[in-house]
């Protein structure tokens, strides 16, 4: 099997999760007065699942005629402001070269780079191939469910009935503990998961996000070199 397989079918277990989303944005842009094109065509261009909600949202708020577009493309910042993290630690382990760096850039998503992180941890051989097919995975199937929500969203049930909201949350915490291989692993994701307790609701996500994961990874280097200055005492 190809690397890009592969990376493919790692990504498969998280599609049951991401169906009912896409579906749901989809039911909300037609309800907002998008077009069946422009619905599907934020979704193939786009690729950021809270960015299409929030822009969405303030089609149906009658805001985006009246507001700047910066205000517009500051909030999607501000919602991915995260992915500056996603990209320096993926620079750090796969070789790309500038073309894919920007191609992977484009379709990289939470889940991709979680699922393609751990399989790193546990021996795949990660590369621009393996990479590109997780991500591709996840575009594919937020895409035709997207077409499926545009068409026919008005009568299947809301992801909130399905109870499908649990399956990203538990997905992730899947991902984390194959990490918590030390204990100073442990005490980082302790404190980053009380950080961001104590900060929820305080400031927008986007920044809640990169604050905690700044603040774990300079943990965790503090950590990391005490510990080794006190093996060379």
């Amino acid at each position: 099997m190809t690397a890009f397989w592969q990376g493919f079918r790692l990504l498969l277990p998280l599609w049951p999760g991401m169906i009912p989303f896409a579906v749901a944005y989809a039911v909300t842009a037609r309800g907002a007065g998008l077009s069946l094109w422009d619905t599907c065509l934020m979704s193939l261009t786009v690729f950021a699942g809270a960015s299409q909600f929030a822009a969405a949202g303030q089609f149906v708020g009658g805001q985006l005629p009246l507001a700047p577009a910066l205000a517009l493309v500051g909030t999607t910042f501000l919602l991915n402001v995260r992915h500056l993290l996603y990209g320096l630690s993926l620079s750090r382990t796969l070789p790309l070269r500038g073309a894919q760096r920007a191609v992977a850039a484009q379709f990289l998503t939470d889940e991709a780079f979680g699922m393609v992180t751990v399989a790193g941890q546990q021996g795949a051989a990660l590369g621009f191939a393996f990479l590109l097919g997780a991500e591709l995975s996840l575009y594919v199937v937020w895409n035709a469910s997207t077409l499926l929500g545009a068409l026919a969203g008005q009568v299947l049930p809301s992801p909130a009935a399905l109870g499908v909201g649990v399956i990203f949350p538990l997905a992730f915490l899947g991902l984390l503990v194959p990490l918590l291989g030390s204990r100073h692993a442990g005490v980082v994701a302790l404190a980053a998961g009380l950080g961001a307790w104590a900060l929820s609701g305080r400031v927008p996500g986007g920044v809640l996000i990169l604050a905690v994961g700044v603040g774990g990874a300079l943990l965790g280097a503090w950590l990391t070199t005490r510990r080794a200055d006190g093996a060379t005492a």
